[in-house]
């Protein structure tokens, strides 16, 4: 990775003790042929999905407190986060208390998407420094297009916000419009890993157990008295 990546994860690197977290560090992840996102459900202080887009070699985020909808009359709020390493769209897990965010991790949604920009590579980049993007996910669960937009611009003190809000389908001449899943917003509670079928409670559970027969597990010193 090269020294501009590093500069780019300075943020995410000093608010993690990598000695202590499960989560990576950022190392050099070549692109795909088409770019990646990931939306994670986050059991931190408050639970929200943290919505995230390859963008430049680096995961874009985003935290959306009620998550993505699929009814285009719902305007989600989004908040920036620190950018995070590609390796972040296969994390699950449990980010241990006392650790920024501590909490339950899962991988709710994972897949491509197509920018709707075609001027050019960085055009997706530059939209978004703009404050307007567009573009159609092609995940496990959300298809069709969403678009980001920027609302507060964070100067004058004030945190920056986004909107993130489906798009309509579009009706094409004689054929109906696309079908999409069922409107709004799964039950974090309830939802499932796309990687792992698993819910936020079941990774805690396992996690819990896994620390709790490390401890259980006698060492050397004990089995031999001395």
């Amino acid at each position: 990775m090269g020294d501009g990546d590093e500069d780019r994860l300075k943020l995410y690197r000093g608010k993690r003790h990598f000695d202590t977290t499960g989560e990576p560090r950022g190392a050099e992840s070549p692109p795909g042929d088409e770019p990646s996102f990931v939306i994670q459900i986050h059991e931190a202080s408050t639970t929200h999905f943290d919505f995230r887009l390859e963008v430049d070699g680096l995961l874009k985020s985003w935290s959306v407190p009620k998550g993505p909808s699929t009814d285009p009359n719902d305007k989600r709020l989004a908040v920036p986060t620190e950018d995070h390493p590609l390796e972040y769209q296969e994390y699950e897990g449990v980010i241990p208390g006392g650790q920024y965010g501590a909490g339950a991790v899962i991988v709710w949604d994972r897949g491509t998407y197509r920018p709707h920009h075609s001027d050019g590579p960085d055009a997706f980049a530059r939209a978004l420094e703009r404050g307007h993007a567009s573009f159609t996910l092609n995940g496990a669960k959300l298809h069709g297009g969403y678009a980001l937009t920027r609302i507060r611009s964070g100067k004058d003190g004030e945190r920056e916000a986004w909107l993130l809000v489906k798009e309509k389908e579009r009706k094409e001449k004689g054929r109906p419009a696309a079908k999409t899943a069922a409107s709004g917003t799964p039950d974090p509670r309830r939802a499932r890993s796309a990687l792992s079928g698993r819910t936020l409670r079941q990774v805690a559970d396992e996690a819990a157990e896994s620390e709790s027969e490390e401890t259980d597990e006698p060492n050397e010193a004990d089995e031999t008295g001395a």
